[in-house]
This record gives structure tokens, sequence and C-alpha cells, in this order.
């Protein structure tokens, strides 16, 4: 770290830092008898990569506290690959905002698609599972700011 860097001194963990690509061929286990690739297999993976990217953020454990709203916008078969991009949008005392987006990936053609986005809310907690304070973000780029202001709307909705 650069003491003479004024970010430096800003709280928070940066946007980039805790951003994760997962990726995972999709196999017959993962279907359904048509081919076509269970609901479920993709929101283990939107969870699992959310949850990386809540632990990462808050260097510690964390726990699904929900999973707002969810349209499979295209099927994906076996054989293609499933890519799941997460970054935190926003986060509060004991919860990040982390948004999600799933594509499929035909291997043969390299044609991609759009599959699913979510924004899930991961709760950071302490050794006796009880909920702990986390850093806030701190954002980088006019898309980060985007998703920051937001993520700042959608809490005040679901307080609502």
């Amino acid at each position: 770290m650069n003491p003479d860097d004024p970010d430096a001194a800003t709280p928070g963990v940066l946007v980039s830092s805790s951003r994760v690509e997962l990726q995972q061929l999709m196999l017959p286990a993962d279907a359904n008898p048509l081919g076509s690739i269970h609901g479920g297999a993709v929101l283990k993976l939107i969870d699992s990569a959310a949850a990386v990217v809540g632990w990462r953020h808050a260097r510690g454990p964390v726990v699904t506290a929900r999973l707002d709203d969810i349209s499979f916008l295209r099927p994906v078969s076996v054989g293609n690959l499933l890519v799941v991009k997460a970054s935190a949008n926003a986060a509060w005392r004991t919860s990040i905002e982390v948004g999600v987006r799933v594509e499929a990936e035909d291997l043969s053609t390299g044609g991609r698609w759009h599959v699913a986005s979510a924004y899930v809310i991961m709760v950071a907690v302490d050794a006796q599972g009880k909920p702990r304070p986390v850093p806030p973000v701190k954002v980088e780029t006019q898309e980060d700011e985007r998703r920051f202001t937001a993520a700042q709307q959608r809490r005040v909705a679901r307080a609502s």
C-alpha cells in the first residue's frame, strides 16, 4: 500500500478484490430427462459464487440470507459450460449484496448467452453463527458506482 495514495486511507474493500468467476461443465448428472440443466444446479452455482464473494469481502464465513427474484432466460444443455460471474454491489452493517450473472457457452461454437441474473444477500457470521460487521464496498469504476446506487435502492425497496 502506498501511503501517498489518497485512496489508501479510504476504508472498505475494493470490488475487484472479491470478484469471482466460476466455470463448470454441465454433465448428465446436472440434467433432467430432456437434457436440460436443472434450475437447482444453476442456483447452487449462483449461491457458491456469492459465498466466495461474501467470504472474500468479509474475510470470514458468510451465509445466504436472501436470493432475489430469478428468471431462467434460456435453457442450458448437457455439454455447455456454465459461467457464473459475481461481485459485491454494496455492504451494510453485517450484510453484502452480491450481484450474479450466469451465462452458458457452447464450447463447439464459442457462442455465449445470458441464462440468469440474481442478487444474493450474504450475512457475515462469527464462530457462534451470529452476524458480525463487514467493511463497506469500495467502488472503483462507474459501473461499480451504478451497481452500488442500484443496490441501495433495492435495499430501500426490500424494507418497504
